[in-house]
Parts: C-alpha cells; sequence; structure tokens
C-alpha cells in the first residue's frame, strides 16, 4: 500500500489535497505540514498538526478529536495562549524529523469524532490561522505545494491532483500500456505533450533528427537560443523537458528501418508522425504484420491566393480492423519530399496531435465512442471534422 493507494481510495485525503494543504502520511499518522499560527511575541510561525489514524485496507479513518503539534503553544493574535484549543503539553515523537510538542482536543460540534479527515484538519487549521490572518491576512495554510511520490507510487514526480480534484482519478486509471512515439516533429511533439499528462506506463520517442531552430516554431514550449545551441537530438531535448514532470520516458536517437522495427513489437500503441512515405510504409507495414495497433497523422497545407488551406487527418488501424490503411496510408508514392518544404503551422500540428490523442483516449474507454471511427479528417476551408470508415 502506498501514499497514492491511500490518496486515490479516500475523499477526505483527496479534498484535503485539492484545497491545496501540505499532506503528509508517515505509518498512520496523517500530517498536515505549514499551518500559520501565532506565538507569545505576536510573531506568525509555521508548525504541523498530526492526526493519528486506523488504517483499514485502503481506508484511512481518524482515530479520534484529538491532533498533536509540532510548534510553540499557539496564541491569539494578541499573544495570549490559545486555553480553547484543550489538550497540553506533549513530546511525541512522531518520526526522526518530527515531534509533537502539544495535543490540542477540540470535539466537533455535534459531539464525538469527526466525520473525516477533511473536516477534522479543516476545524483545527482554521482556529490557528485565523489568528495568523488577524495580524497578516495573507498568510495561509493552502500552498498548493506539490506533493512528491516515490517512482513505485506513480510514474509522476508529483500527485496528480488535476485527476483528484475533477473527480476521475478511476477514469484516468484506464491510461495504461506502453505507447511510442515514432517522429518528433510538431505534431509528433505536441502528441508527447498530451502523452506526458496521463498515466501510462511508459513513452518511447523515436527521432534521429537534432532539435534546431525551425523545430521550436512548431512544437510545445518556448527554448531559448542558448537552449538550440546545445545541438541536442528531438528525443533528449524532449526527454529533459517532459523528465521534469515525469517517469519513463525513453529516448531513441535513432530513425525506424528496416533493420529495427522490432524496437516497437512491445508497444500496446504507436503513434507515426512522419511524413515520408518510404519509412512509413516499413513503420506501417510491419505494425500492421505484427497486429499492434497505432494511429497515423498528417497535415496537408498549401498556400493559394495568400492565404493557406488544406486539412489535418488521424488514421487508426488495430488488429480487429485495417484494411482502409491500404487506401489511407498505404497508397501514397515512394517520392520523399523534403520535411522541412513542407508547410507547418503548430495550431494545425497541435490539432492533429489532439484529434489523435483524444481517439486513443476513446480506445482506451476514457472518453465515450460512439461511431467508433477509424479515420478522421479537419478541413480548414469549411471548418469541418468528418469520420469515415466506421467500425
Amino acid at each position: 500500500m502506498t501514499f497514492t493507494d491511500l490518496i486515490n481510495h479516500n475523499e477526505d485525503l483527496q479534498q484535503i489535497i485539492n484545497a491545496g494543504y501540505e499532506i503528509d502520511i508517515s505509518n498512520s499518522d496523517l500530517i498536515i505540514h505549514n499551518i500559520p499560527y501565532v506565538n507569545d511575541k505576536k510573531q506568525i510561525l509555521r508548525g504541523s498538526i498530526i492526526s493519528h489514524s486506523t488504517i483499514t485496507g485502503l481506508t484511512m479513518i481518524p482515530n479520534d478529536h484529538q491532533v498533536l503539534w509540532t510548534g510553540e503553544y499557539p496564541c491569539e493574535h494578541n499573544g495570549s495562549p490559545m486555553t480553547s484549543l484543550g489538550g497540553g503539553a506533549n513530546n511525541e515523537k512522531i518520526r526522526e524529523d518530527l515531534i509533537a510538542t502539544h495535543s490540542f482536543s477540540q470535539k466537533p460540534t455535534e459531539g464525538g469524532k469527526y466525520e473525516n479527515h477533511f473536516k477534522k484538519i479543516e476545524h483545527y487549521v482554521h482556529l490557528l490561522e485565523n489568528q495568523a490572518r488577524a495580524i497578516d491576512d495573507t498568510v495561509t495554510a493552502r500552498t498548493f505545494k506539490p506533493t512528491l511520490v516515490t517512482e513505485q507510487e506513480s510514474v509522476f514526480n508529483y500527485y496528480d491532483t488535476a485527476s483528484s480534484r475533477a473527480g476521475i482519478i478511476s477514469i484516468n486509471e484506464k491510461l495504461k500500456g506502453k505507447i511510442a512515439i515514432v517522429g518528433l516533429g510538431g505534431t509528433g511533439s505536441y502528441i508527447l505533450d498530451l502523452i506526458s499528462k496521463t498515466p501510462v506506463d511508459e513513452i518511447h520517442l523515436f527521432d534521429g533528427d537534432k532539435f534546431h531552430y525551425h523545430n521550436a516554431f512548431r512544437s510545445p514550449g518556448a527554448p531559448s537560443e542558448e537552449d538550440l545551441q546545445k545541438d541536442l537530438s528531438k528525443v533528449e531535448w524532449f526527454k529533459e523537458i517532459y523528465s521534469r514532470m515525469r517517469r519513463k520516458i525513453i529516448s531513441h536517437p535513432q530513425f525506424i528501418t528496416e533493420s529495427n522495427t522490432s524496437e516497437l513489437d512491445s508497444m500496446n500503441m504507436v503513434f507515426v508522425c512522419i511524413d515520408k512515405n518510404k519509412p512509413k510504409k516499413i513503420i506501417v507495414n510491419h505494425l500492421l504484420e505484427k497486429k499492434i495497433s497505432f494511429i497515423d497523422v498528417g497535415i496537408g497545407i498549401n498556400k493559394v491566393n495568400e492565404t493557406l488551406t488544406g486539412s489535418a487527418q488521424v488514421t487508426t488501424c488495430t488488429p480487429s480492423y485495417y484494411e482502409h490503411a491500404k487506401t489511407r496510408i498505404l497508397s501514397g508514392g515512394n517520392e520523399d519530399d523534403e520535411y522541412s518544404s513542407n508547410i507547418q503551422i503548430a495550431d494545425i500540428n497541435a490539432l492533429n496531435a489532439v484529434m489523435a490523442v483524444i481517439k486513443w483516449k476513446k480506445m482506451c474507454g476514457f472518453y465515450d465512442h460512439l461511431e467508433n471511427e477509424h479515420y478522421s479528417t479537419y478541413s480548414i476551408g469549411c471548418n469541418e471534422m468528418v469520420n469515415e470508415d466506421i467500425g
């Protein structure tokens, strides 16, 4: 059982995190750090509240109405002791770096124990914080400091409060598996940006190119000139950026060719984000042969009468639906136009990536999937999305 398991299965603990409190769990103790209070010199200091709890399976409930405290004895804003807190002096070692110096004892107004940890913590925090806010109304215990988690607990470096606040943790857990993104150009890099915010087990990046100046103008983020002068490969650059948020991004600074298509064999989903027909056909044929699900993306933009027009396409192939690949993907010629000569616009790249990731999430059961389309195209001129190849 991990910190993340407890948070995900106890709504009141999720409420505490969502409210912005600095939560910690040590053995069966719930700890809230960085609570502002006033001492007898009318100084605003910070302390921690500890609530002894009982953990049964994945359920964590308060033992009683009392809490422990690590700071000096709290006072009113005028420096007089808050005698209404009850309790008394204490010297309990919670762990090596945390010793409780006092205990507080206030029952809820209806008597008995607090219904849950959130109500209990809110009660005590407000008592202490209100006195500090009478001196400085900007102080708060709701710091929204990231809650760090270990590699064993999560692929993220800190707790995913977005899913918690939205109440979609169980739905989010459907997004698992090993994902490959072949090609980290405009669309591929935006796909990475979106996928990196999901709890997939691994993200594999394949691209043999360097990250150059023109890439900066059609990729997410804002690299500096100094960044661009590092002469990093695309996969190294994007791994460095997104590893700040999550773990298990695996970089492969190489192109997929006939000699290494087996690198894709263990993937649950492959996003094919390359323009050149010959290598694309090699990759697509291999994925079809190995019955690996994949999504192919592509945009075509042309300059007409000093405006830009064109479309963005997403083609999905699964082991049970793949015949349309012959006409949608494999029917193109073998000419390999230079990628740099194609018109690439960040907003259309981003839209193409969004279309692909939404389709993948539909396949995972995250989003509703009524039509089960396997080909979608967005046309710029008429602002229209069309679904075809209905499964």
